[in-house]
């Protein structure tokens, strides 16, 4: 296992890090015996980053009872600020929510710190100076060692870290985005300002959410598409676009998950992709292809299916600013058109 640096902390993690959503027993695997025994097999393959959620159900705690007696072993990595709860206050980034959320991982983790604490998604309504502020106090307070953002967008990130100077608060350290061969949005500008920074950058969704793996296939109808579960697995530019990268992965010798994955690691502004496994053999299929290199001349081929910085249709769970989602923030008043 190569190891690289998250950023500029000086800690060193895998390339691959092992997301913990589907160890949540109410959307993945509901054995949480079996996800303790995945867990055990990613550590002794060398994954040393996992990623959790508070609000990924029961993970966070799956999670910390798996790591009992490893948990130094392991960059430990969990995520607030998305909702957990009809209280409207128990989601975002404010202090209020921040030093309870926090209490409550390291309850729910059985451990007294957490390596990597990152923001889920931007929280507009929040003041960043707040939420730094009280990140600042938990890594001061030995609680923290790193703080981190997930799916911020690059002006934001630009803003974080000029507060963190004016201020004299804790700068985030990394950023979490989508990255995967049918999103590639991120090359414009996101990653660019991570690396300006120095900021490591944790990818999720590198194999597009289920469509990367080669089980759903344009005109082969699934379970998940039929129901409607994931609306991007329905999506007739993705579905073209992963039957180029099948014929591509199959003419390179190669199973589509190993491609998809060694494509999001070859960025040089990339530190870890994180993958997601439900049972043992879904982890050993990822695990395979650790070694997987890709050649120039296959890179140039896969930009001309998908070209750089450029994403095919948009990721059910991707960050939306509020601009995008209230129709009231883009349009001006009645009066004032009228006036106009």
């Amino acid at each position: 296992m190569q190891y690289r640096t998250l950023g500029r902390t000086g800690i060193k993690v895998s390339p691959y890090a092992l997301g913990a959503l589907m160890f949540a027993t109410s959307v993945g695997n509901p054995d949480p015996d079996d996800s303790a025994r995945i867990i055990h097999r990613a550590l002794d393959a060398g994954i040393n980053l996992i990623d959790t959620a508070d609000a990924y159900g029961d993970s966070e705690e799956v999670v910390g009872r798996a790591l009992k007696g490893r948990r130094d072993d392991v960059v430990l990595a969990t995520k607030v600020g998305r909702p957990t709860g009809e209280d409207p206050n128990q989601q975002g980034g404010s202090r209020r929510w921040i030093v309870t959320a926090v209490e409550n991982s390291l309850r729910r983790l059985q451990t007294d710190h957490i390596d990597l604490y990152q923001v889920h998604r931007p929280d507009p309504g929040t003041d960043i100076e707040e939420t730094l502020s009280a990140l600042s106090d938990l890594v001061r307070s030995g609680k923290v060692r790193a703080i981190g953002t997930s799916s911020l967008p690059a002006s934001d990130i630009v803003e974080a870290q000029w507060v963190s100077e004016r201020r004299g608060l804790e700068r985030f350290r990394t950023e979490q985005p989508p990255y995967s061969l049918l999103s590639r949005g991120i090359e414009r500008e996101v990653l660019p300002v991570a690396q300006r920074h120095g900021l490591g950058t944790l990818v999720w969704g590198p194999l597009g959410q289920g469509l990367l793996t080669g089980r759903v296939r344009k005109g082969r109808p699934n379970e998940l598409s039929r129901a409607g579960f994931f609306q991007h697995l329905n999506d007739e530019r993705r579905l073209d676009a992963v039957e180029q990268f099948i014929t591509l992965a199959g003419e390179a010798a190669l199973p589509l998950t190993h491609l998809a994955l060694a494509f999001t690691i070859a960025h040089p502004g990339v530190t870890s992709a994180i993958v997601g496994a439900r049972t043992m053999s879904q982890l050993d299929d990822l695990l395979a292809g650790l070694d997987v290199t890709l050649s120039d001349d296959l890179l140039d081929r896969i930009d001309a299916i998908v070209p750089p910085g450029s994403d095919v249709g948009t990721l059910d769970q991707a960050y939306l600013p509020p601009a995008l989602q209230q129709p009231g923030l883009r349009r001006r008043p009645v009066s004032e058109r009228a006036a106009a």
